[in-house]
């Protein structure tokens, strides 16, 4: 199983519509695809019209009371799954503090997952907490939209000095540009910068438009009601940039 976590520091990105559009891609090419949404705010859960409510809650899945194949709901769409939110999150830290290997946390609740599911995609809440760091150690990759703005650059670079200390170089980093604007001199200058900087960001660029906010009003992947749409395409051309890298064997 291919485990990914969209992830950044910073919030407001585009990490929810990325994470939502990139595991209907995945259930789309055929893959038993399981998201699992770690915000306690629960937009990937609203966005694929589903309960942000959790059996048992976060102390639950710490603690072993839940098991999380049983907390899995199907969604409108074929090879797709969700694990929804729950408020509870917010304190999942503490739950897990509890444990005697706190940072292995959430890969002891993915195990019995491995069996069933090809690819699980992570829609992770913004800013650096236990959790987050359960998802580096987890995740075979994490993929990272970024805003071609100064706190970008700033944010990119506390993620990659988080993971050295850490020492988890095998962790591949797959940042792409979110919500680009190229009719702003920013967004232009910036990501030019950036990409000398930082050769690894992808290609794909995922622009601002209005079709992109079309899926928070529809409670829907673009692919489903936008199937020809440059937005649509994108995130078909995304995914395949992702799983390219992730066929490279090279760190990155």
């Amino acid at each position: 199983m291919e485990i990914l976590g969209v992830y950044n520091v910073k919030g407001g990105v585009g990490k929810t519509t990325t994470a939502v559009n990139l595991a209907y891609r995945s259930a789309a090419d055929g893959w038993r695809t399981l998201l699992w949404d770690l915000d306690p705010q629960g937009a990937a859960t609203y966005l694929l019209k589903r309960e942000s409510k959790l059996k048992g809650g976060a102390k639950g899945l710490i603690r072993g009371d839940t098991e999380s194949p049983d907390l899995i709901e199907g969604t409108d769409y074929s090879n797709l799954e969700i694990l929804p939110s729950d408020f509870s999150y917010r304190r999942m830290d503490a739950h897990m503090l509890k444990k005697k290997n706190p940072v292995k946390q959430l890969l002891r609740i993915m195990k019995p997952l491995q069996r069933t599911h090809a690819c699980l995609i992570m829609d992770c809440a913004p800013g650096i907490s236990l959790v987050s760091e359960n998802i580096l150690f987890a995740a075979d990759a994490l993929i990272v939209p970024l805003t071609p703005t100064p706190l970008s650059v700033r944010t990119l670079e506390q993620l990659f000095g988080f993971i050295a200390k850490r020492g988890w170089h095998d962790l591949k980093i797959l940042p792409f540009f979110s919500m680009i604007d190229r009719r702003k001199s920013l967004h232009k200058d910036m990501s030019v910068a950036l990409r000398r900087d930082y050769p690894i960001i992808m290609d794909t660029e995922v622009p601002y438009g209005s079709t992109f906010e079309q899926i928070a009003v529809r409670r829907a992947p673009v692919e489903t009601f936008s199937p020809k749409s440059e937005a649509a395409d994108v995130y078909r051309r995304l995914w395949a940039e992702i799983d390219d890298r992730l066929q490279d064997a090279s760190p990155l």
